[in-house]
């Protein structure tokens, strides 16, 4: 019996394509007037409560969850409304080849909602690279750095963690997969390092120049 393959985690926001000039001003500018319109308070206190979220729980979605009740699904449905996605994606076509020549399965496991990331895979070319898709509603709402989102994944793909490479631009989501067991690779330009990184590469292009120790 031979070896088993390498799995591949792969987040998607500024991971695979870049979000943050275009698409993440327009998710964070329609979380905070969602917060506005359902929480009745103004747009500083809206940002405030947004990043605060963020920061203590991985996404601002589990935060109104947790405090306000918010209905995930509508949430998601209405700070995801794009009506021009295909405009604001700013894709580096190269990743494509390299992704198909990476060895191993490839899964997409993002924060993001399932109607966006098909979307955005859609867009790029991606879709047909990766063996499965998981978004927020798969994941139960249980968004990366949470270690029960993992777990979800894990069980569902039937995957042995140390098996796994995780490929985040998160360095937070990197750590909960380094303590499950996973080869992690942070994209990253910053001049930070961490114990819970294998290696770090400013691009997802350079993922191949090296795999020797993943």
């Amino acid at each position: 019996m031979g070896v088993p393959q390498r799995t591949w985690l792969f987040d998607l926001d500024n991971t695979l394509h870049d979000a943050t000039p275009h698409i993440f001003p327009h998710i964070n500018r329609s979380m905070r007037q969602y917060i506005e319109r359902h929480l009745g308070v103004d747009a500083d206190e809206a940002s405030r409560i947004r990043q605060d979220y963020w920061v203590r729980y991985g996404a601002t979605l589990s935060g109104l969850i947790r405090h306000h009740g918010t209905d995930p699904r509508h949430f998601l449905r209405e700070t995801h409304h794009f009506p021009d996605l295909a405009r604001l994606v700013r894709f580096h076509h190269p990743v494509r080849a390299m992704l198909r020549r990476l060895p191993g399965r490839k899964i997409i496991f993002s924060n993001a909602p399932h109607d966006y990331t098909r979307a955005i895979l859609r867009i790029t070319g991606l879709e047909p690279i990766f063996d499965a898709v998981y978004t927020i509603e798969t994941l139960r709402f249980q968004p990366k750095p949470m270690a029960a989102g993992f777990r979800i994944l894990l069980r569902a793909e039937r995957l042995d963690p140390r098996r796994c490479i995780m490929v985040e631009d998160s360095l937070a989501n990197l750590i909960t997969a380094k303590r499950l067991g996973m080869k992690t690779v942070w994209v990253s330009t910053g001049l930070r390092n961490s114990p819970y990184v294998n290696k770090k590469i400013p691009s997802v292009l350079a993922l191949p120049k090296d795999l020797a120790g993943l």
